[in-house]
């Protein structure tokens, strides 16, 4: 019988911290885990997204059901250093937690994934059906990762999907869409002494985004889980010195968006609104958008939160409640075309609040639970 030691666990992670896969070079993290696998037999795939940016998808079993489990190898960067008490590439044990950059968000997830994998292929305990495992690249900015495996169809057979993103008090079943701007506007250069012999690219920018923002804000519909849909302008660039009048100003805008006023309609009004600029004002707006994440609204009505909620006492001696998330996961991409009575969650051993932060920690504790807890979970969604 395989049982992964806690010590085995606590270097799978130290590893992974290790590689420092800023939003690039998840191939490290991938190749990393592709020999894992190997060890225990399990075939898995590497799926090239760019030279250096690629996922891995791996899987036990046969027939139905089949399980989707899904994490990114990527994390963000660990910002100044001098926030932090330690070095964020090296796992640092202390008071219960376990430092560094991608404890929380989300290596600790990833691979109590990975080991809930092995250790139901070594031990046999899978009653049926299969399990696939996918690990994205570049959640964390753009989400190339699981837009490849949405378009190369690795999602038709899903049955039902969790994301191990950290969240161990709440299960998350719904979630607002992401949808990144990217707005220029071109002038032409001059003195600022003559600024009639130019023309000054802030100037209609501002107008713009005030409007845009005003129209987006200010509209009153609301989704009874997630809310209102949110804008914010978030850079602003534009000239070069003090005495000359700009030929180009850019600002980039997110928008947390949901089904009600959806991504569509909100780039619709972005490219209507500078087409009327341009052609009233003469202006020269241009709209680019860089991203663009649909929301995901399930019911959260399913066999998997049910079952989650009754392993959570069993596992963590506490309820865990349900509700939706202004954040935004790889379900954008891989629930594209799933209805919303599709089984979806994201639950795994971080904590919503630690994402991204300096000094970022998983509870030890949690970890080395979790890859049992998604075992017992599997089973359960597996047996009749």
């Amino acid at each position: 019988m395989k049982k992964f030691t806690e010590q085995e666990k606590l270097d799978l992670l130290k590893d992974l911290v290790a590689m420092k896969s800023v939003n690039d070079n998840e191939i490290e993290v991938a190749e990393y885990l592709k020999k894992l696998f190997a060890q225990y037999g399990i075939d898995s795939q590497i799926i090239p997204v760019t030279e250096k940016r690629v996922n891995l998808v791996a899987q036990i079993g046969s027939g139905k059901p089949v399980i989707g489990i899904s994490g990114h190898m990527d994390v963000v960067s660990p910002g100044n250093l001098d926030d932090w008490d330690t070095d964020p590439f090296e796992l640092v044990e202390k008071d219960g937690k376990l430092f560094g950059r991608g404890t929380n968000d989300m290596k600790a997830g990833l691979l109590d994934l990975a080991i809930a994998l092995i250790e139901l292929k070594e031990n046999n305990t899978l009653p049926k059906g299969t399990v696939k495992f996918m690990a994205t690249t570049g959640e964390e900015v753009g989400a190339a990762g699981s837009k490849k495996l949405y378009e190369e169809g690795y999602m038709q057979d899903v049955e039902c999907l969790w994301v191990a993103e950290p969240s161990c008090d709440v299960i998350i079943y719904s979630h607002k869409g992401s949808l990144n701007f990217k707005i220029t506007s071109l002038g032409v250069a001059a003195h600022s002494s003559m600024p009639d012999k130019g023309y000054n690219a802030i100037n209609p920018l501002m107008a713009y985004l005030l409007e845009v923002d005003k129209i987006c804000n200010g509209d009153t519909r609301s989704n009874e889980i997630l809310g209102r849909l949110v804008m914010s302008t978030t850079i602003i660039e534009g000239g070069t010195q003090v005495n000359s009048i700009p030929d180009k100003a850019v600002a980039q805008i997110n928008c947390r968006t949901i089904p009600e006023f959806d991504n569509d309609e909100v780039i619709q009004i972005f490219q209507d609104l500078a087409a009327k600029y341009n052609a009233e004002r003469g202006s020269q707006i241009q709209v680019e958008v860089t991203m663009s994440l649909p929301s995901v609204f399930t019911t959260g009505k399913s066999k998997m939160v049910d079952l989650t909620i009754e392993l959570s006492k069993k596992y963590f001696g506490k309820d865990v409640t349900i509700q939706g998330s202004t954040g935004v996961t790889d379900a954008s991409n891989l629930l594209r075309g799933k209805g919303k009575d599709f089984p979806f969650m994201m639950f795994g051993p971080g904590e919503t609040f630690m994402a991204h932060k300096a000094n970022e920690y998983v509870w030890k504790e949690n970890y080395l639970k979790f890859s049992d807890f998604y075992q017992d979970l599997i089973i359960g969604l597996t047996q009749d």
